[in-house]
């Protein structure tokens, strides 16, 4: 089969020729249609042995997110059939290398994978794992309920996107921080306000757009406790600041404001509440680009140099 790999840590994502994995026992394979990315699947390999909880098999295929047909069962009992149509999110680490971007992927029946409901194209459905089940998860650790200020920063990726519409359709007000021009794009999806980096400086834009301060801040994008302890300037005492990034630990933050490090816990019952409301239209999934598999490698450097806008979906 055809897929994107790494054949170490730090090397080039080239095209290569893999085996068809076996399901074992417990796993359904599928025949994978789309693939979405996500910054950890540049993240992902260019780590080290020692950096963390990273797979080490190589080649490692990329990728995490999928959306395809079930083709192939593993012994012992399952909740799909061959033919179904499924989505979720290949858990990683994987002992066997395996990702997403690749013609067929087996996962345990019992992860992060669930039927796409009727009215959900395979095409969107892709593009929700990850993304859609952090902003939902983000959401719930900044524990706001309705009638707060929240400060986005990153907004206009795809977890920002999604992260967005779910706030405020919880009568959240959300600012929204993006590079460049973002204002209707933002708009659309329900912020309130939209600060662009690449106006000025950002000190001045965030008092201007947080004179009150804010009851949260999410940030999707600063790789240092220093940039995160700024942006998080203006939460006010008793406040959270919540970064992707795991650099909270290490970051002075004001008096009163409670640093959370965010780590994504896949769930397949929250990837069928996402779906059910993506096939509603009540959530918009926001894909920006497609393309073939050959271009991952291009569209991974892409996103790596920031300014993503939504989701980029990958088609095999």
């Amino acid at each position: 089969m055809r897929a994107i790999a790494v054949g170490a840590f730090r090397a080039d994502p080239e095209l290569v020729q893999l085996p068809k994995p076996e399901p074992q026992a417990g796993e359904v394979r599928v025949r994978v249609e789309y693939a979405a990315l996500n910054p950890s699947d540049w993240q992902t390999p260019e780590g080290a042995p020692g950096d963390g909880p990273v797979p080490q098999v190589f080649p490692m295929v990329l990728g995490v997110d999928f959306a395809g047909r079930v083709d192939m069962i593993g012994s012992g009992r399952n909740r799909f059939r061959v033919g179904d149509q499924v989505f979720g999110r290949v858990p990683r680490p994987n002992p066997t290398g395996g990702g997403s971007y690749c013609e067929y992927v087996s996962v345990p029946q019992d992860s992060a994978v669930t039927a796409v409901p009727p009215g959900l194209p395979l095409r969107a459905a892709a593009a929700l794992p990850s993304a859609g089940m952090a902003a939902a998860q983000l959401l719930e650790t900044a524990a706001l309920r309705g009638h707060e200020t929240l400060l986005l920063i990153g907004a206009a990726g795809g977890v920002g996107s999604y992260l967005t519409q779910l706030a405020s359709a919880r009568g959240i007000r959300v600012i929204a921080v993006v590079r460049g021009d973002e204002r209707r794009r933002m708009a659309e999806l329900g912020a309130a306000a939209t600060v662009d980096t690449t106006a000025g400086p950002l000190d001045a834009a965030l008092r201007e757009s947080c004179r009150d301060g804010v009851d949260a801040m999410i940030d999707l994008v600063s790789d240092g406790p220093d940039a995160f302890a700024e942006r998080a300037a203006p939460v006010r005492r008793g406040g959270v600041a919540v970064t992707t990034r795991g650099v909270a630990a290490g970051a002075v933050l004001p008096a009163g404001v409670t640093g959370i490090d965010f780590r994504l816990e896949p769930s397949p019952v929250l990837l069928d509440v996402l779906a059910a409301g993506a096939a509603d239209g009540v959530l918009r999934v926001p894909v920006d680009a497609e393309l073939p598999l050959e271009n991952a490698p291009q569209a991974l450097d892409r996103n790596r140099t920031g300014g993503a806008r939504g989701k980029t979906v990958i088609v095999l």
